[in-house]
């Protein structure tokens, strides 16, 4: 089962793609959120190139696993994707997973200028492997 994670943000929609086992994230590429969340030519060409079968958004919950507003924010924007795209939506804890990002990417020498927008689909493919590496997909 392909799964494209969204890790969505203000401005930006960082997105990853499992393989069609299931088995491995990869990025993908980061959209403006306004482009995503209006249906945008952009948007439905990703949905197009990989035919998911399911979407996994990253709930930024808070440190004590709880979801505050902006958890309630991201939730309601993810479910209004879905259901324009039609696809079943399921949630994964996205704690830190941005802040890993950064520092993979630091790691292979980029600048926090260079970072920029490389993060977000870096983010989204953390946390979907770690969805799928739970065996998620079993009960998707």
């Amino acid at each position: 089962m392909r799964v494209l994670a969204l890790d969505i943000g203000e401005r930006r929609i960082g997105i990853a793609v499992s393989d069609p086992r299931g088995a491995i994230a990869s990025p993908v590429c980061v959209l403006p959120a306004a482009d995503v969340l209006a249906n945008a030519p952009s948007w439905r060409r990703v949905l197009e190139d990989w035919e998911p079968e399911l979407l996994v958004c990253g709930l930024p919950l808070t440190l004590g696993g709880e979801e505050g507003p902006q958890a309630v924010d991201i939730s309601g924007k993810a479910r209004a994707i879905a259901a324009r795209c039609a696809l079943p939506l399921e949630f994964c804890d996205e704690r830190l997973s941005s802040a890993e990002a950064k520092r993979i990417l630091h790691e292979q020498g980029l600048s926090e200028k260079d970072m920029r927008g490389k993060v977000d689909m870096v983010a989204a493919s953390l946390f979907l492997q770690s969805w799928l590496d739970a065996g998620q997909t079993d009960r998707a």
